[in-house]
């Protein structure tokens, strides 16, 4: 059960248990998990109960034990706890199956592993100023709430400068602001968008402008350049060029990825390696950070995963090599890390294209 899963499931819950006249209460349009904190109870948390609570006249103590013996029943559900105030935490069964079926939906999804129709109901109108990080901010936040099914229409204020379109950013409008708008306000570049393609060019530009949170200024030095760890593109982009290596080189050895069948037991593979949670953990919650991305007008967030996934292949990567060395044969393990190593490259490549940089194959 990936955290999507389990968000349809509660709001399941939710909606059984208001037909059944247990709850008394309007039934969301969607529930949110999020992983349990360090030192919490179970996988996953949901404060539904206590968004419930005041709806439903009831205490969210009592709200959450009616939800947990619904969610409880529910298939891929191990265990449902009430802690606090009336929080409900997870703790999800067979975690090895949870981890293939993240796996099955990054083979099957592709690069729009993580889209979806949660902004489906919703037409936004996003407005800049003539500013190159505003433009660039605009143009990343539209990518990210179509990915999430919305309908937007970006404007200027002024007539936009020519050079935007070498970083890609298209608008619909310019003039004055209609209504109702959302404006996007980042801290400005202090650069022109000739200025910064001709020190950065279009790719090490978009990074260093959406990098940052909108509050905060944009680092735009030559770091941004440099072809080494220290530099996060950089970082990211080869993670993603390694990825991509190692299914060429599987398929020199004759052999592809394979996700583990279902019933299978995928410890001797992947679960059991310390180096493996860390990236399954971060590929599952992609699709979250996403939505979070295009809810608060942030690709930082959409970054700041990519950053995490980057350094997390890595130490798995490192830890357990998805190739066979010297004279060793491809063996199932070999398979199942190829398939979490393709899975991490194709979250990258996505994560790019939404930020509107490329993923070179090369580097």
């Amino acid at each position: 059960m990936t955290p999507a899963d389990l968000s349809r499931t509660v709001l399941h819950a939710v909606r059984r248990a208001v037909d059944e006249d247990a709850l008394h209460a309007p039934v969301p349009p969607r529930v949110r998990v999020e992983r349990t904190r360090p030192g919490g109870s179970g996988d996953y948390a949901c404060a539904v109960a206590l968004q419930l609570a005041g709806p439903a006249a009831l205490p969210a103590l009592e709200v959450a034990r009616i939800l947990r013996d619904r969610v409880a029943a529910e298939p891929g559900v191990g265990r449902v706890e009430i802690t606090g105030p009336g929080f409900l935490s997870f703790t999800l069964a067979a975690p090895a199956e949870g981890d293939r079926a993240v796996l099955t939906a990054v083979r099957e999804q592709g690069l729009a592993y993580g889209h979806g129709d949660a902004l489906r109901d919703r037409i936004l109108q996003f407005h800049h100023a003539r500013e190159v990080r505003a433009a660039v901010t605009a143009h990343a936040v539209r990518r990210l709430v179509l990915a999430q099914g919305a309908r937007v229409r970006t404007s200027c204020e002024a007539e936009p400068d020519p050079d935007w379109a070498r970083l890609g950013v298209t608008i619909d409008a310019y003039g004055p602001p209609p209504a109702p708008l959302t404006g996007i306000r980042p801290v400005p570049a202090g650069a022109t968008a000739a200025e910064l393609l001709e020190r950065l060019g279009p790719d090490a530009a978009r990074w260093g402008l959406l990098r940052a949170a909108g509050h905060d200024r944009a680092a735009l030095g030559p770091d941004l350049l440099v072809q080494g760890e220290a530099n996060p593109l950089f970082r990211v982009r080869y993670a993603h060029a390694r990825a991509r290596a190692l299914t060429r080189g599987a398929a020199a050895l004759g052999f592809t990825a394979e996700t583990p069948a279902r019933g299978e037991d995928p410890a001797a593979h992947l679960a059991h390696h310390p180096a493996a949670r860390p990236l399954l953990d971060l590929i599952a919650d992609h699709p979250g950070v996403l939505l979070a991305g295009a809810r608060h007008r942030a690709p930082d967030r959409v970054a700041r995963q990519l950053e995490a996934v980057a350094h997390a292949f890595f130490d798995f990567h490192d830890a357990c090599p998805p190739l066979p060395a010297g004279d060793e044969k491809p063996s199932a393990a070999h398979r199942s890390r190829l398939a979490l190593a393709e899975a991490a490259g194709k979250v990258l490549a996505g994560g790019l294209s939404l930020l509107g940089i490329r993923a070179p194959e090369h580097l």
